[in-house]
């Protein structure tokens, strides 16, 4: 199948990280320095540096970002995931108490709305702050 001037191709990967940024501006500083250092130096085998460096180093440095990019991020996904678990099972509790009638309908509601109010501790504190606003608020009021 041929291609015209008009076809886009997309790039596999995805756009670079802050972390392979740094590690392959490591990798070059520390090859061109060892490099043309042996140079300056007089030793006939300075080439073997950018060998070394750009062959070998640069992208082992960028595989180990790459691999500690991902950990981060599965890391973080599992977080996530627990966070989410818990307020299902206390979703799930509050159900079983107000199905077998130890909350009536206005408690259920509110500790309901509490729990999906406050997935975060961010918005827990917030909840808390507000919360605390508003009692002393009404005792301002009697």
């Amino acid at each position: 199948m041929a291609r015209d001037a008009t076809d886009v191709v997309e790039p596999d990967d995805e756009e670079e990280s802050p972390l392979v940024g740094v590690a392959t501006a490591a990798v070059t500083f520390l090859t061109l320095g060892v490099a043309f250092g042996l140079m300056f130096l007089g030793s006939p085998y300075f080439w073997v540096a950018f060998v070394v460096g750009f062959g070998g180093l640069m992208p082992l440095a960028v595989a180990l970002a790459k691999y500690y990019e991902s950990e981060r991020e599965s890391e973080r996904g599992r977080r996530d995931r627990g966070r989410s678990d818990d307020a299902d099972e206390a979703l799930a509790e509050l159900r079983d108490r107000y199905a077998g009638g130890e909350l009536d309908d206005e408690e259920f509601e509110a500790r309901v709305e509490r729990l999906l109010e406050t997935e975060s501790v961010d918005d827990a504190e917030t909840f808390l702050g507000e919360s605390a606003g508003d009692r002393s608020t009404e005792r301002e009021r009697a």
